[in-house]
Order: structure tokens, then sequence, then C-alpha cells
């Protein structure tokens, strides 16, 4: 059984910078969990992080590749440097899924440490660009399939596909 990687904020964890969660209502959320597929993490406690915390965006409109390469910050609005902590997330998210054998990664968007579609711009003013969080770039440069909550049927489709194949 393809095991998933999940953002606890939408599995309801109040885990976000601001305390509050996302729950992500989808009939395949509550289908996987009864299956046993779901593998729950919020990258920022597992580095130590706590909630409530300061909002954080990665500097300069870069990306977490950008982070990960050494070639750009994750800071707080407060001004704190928090870069080490979202690559400890990172690697902790990146050990979980290797132990537990998640080959995809179902992850909240928007995020500097799991946004997997856009992040926000590193100014704090609401604007955002496509690329990938800190903890969604290291998966995918694992070879994990990483997907936003946007895009559950797509896993969906994909895990369906991937079933059929191994049965076939």
């Amino acid at each position: 059984m393809n095991k998933i990687l999940v953002s606890a904020c939408l599995m309801g964890h109040a885990v976000r910078y601001d305390g509050q969660s996302k729950p992500l209502a989808h009939p395949a959320i509550a289908r996987w969990t009864e299956e046993g597929r779901l593998v729950t993490i919020c990258p920022e406690m597992s580095a130590g992080m706590p909630v409530p915390r300061p909002p954080a965006e990665i500097e300069g409109g870069a990306a977490g590749e950008d982070v990960l390469a050494g070639n750009a910050r994750v800071v707080e609005i407060t001004g704190g440097d928090v870069t080490g902590e979202f690559k400890q997330a990172a690697e902790n998210a990146l050990a979980l899924a290797a132990e537990t054998g998640c080959r995809y990664a179902l992850l909240i968007d928007g995020s500097p440490s799991c946004g997997s579609g856009f992040v926000y711009d590193g100014t704090f003013s609401g604007h955002r660009h496509v690329g990938n969080g800190v903890t969604a770039a290291l998966l995918k440069q694992a070879g994990i399939t990483v997907y936003s909550d946007r895009d559950v049927e797509m896993l969906v489709a994909r895990l369906a596909a991937d079933e059929a194949a191994s049965v076939g």
C-alpha cells in the first residue's frame, strides 16, 4: 500500500504559525486514514519551532531549492533568521517519509516549508510566486511526488493508476 506524508495542519492539527489548522475535507482523506496510509508531520514543529510563531517567508522572491543550496534564507516578519530550523524541518520530514515508505506527500500550499505550487515572496505583503517551500523541495529532490492541498484529485488518480499497475 502506498503511504502518503501529509501536513499535520491539513489533518486538523492546530500547528500553523498562527496556532490554527487548515483541515482538508475530502472523502479520500477519510478513506486513506481508515486504510492507514497517512503519515502526519508538521515539519516546523518536528524541528522544535513553537506554536504560535512569527510568520516566516523565503526572502528575495527565492524558493526552497535556493534555501537548500545556501543561496537564500527563511526569515520571520520580526527579522529573525530561521533558515536552520526550516532546513532541519525538511530533513526530519524526509527521514520520516523514508522510514515509513512514503512515495507521495500531500502538503499545504503557500508555506515556506510545505508549499509546492506557490510560496510568498519574502516581503510579507501577501504577494506570492510559483515555487516550492524548503520541505517540498527536499522531498522532490529525493524522488517523492509532492501534491498540494488543491491537487487531491490528482493524487487519488495517481494512487489508483499505481495500484492498478501493481495488480496487473
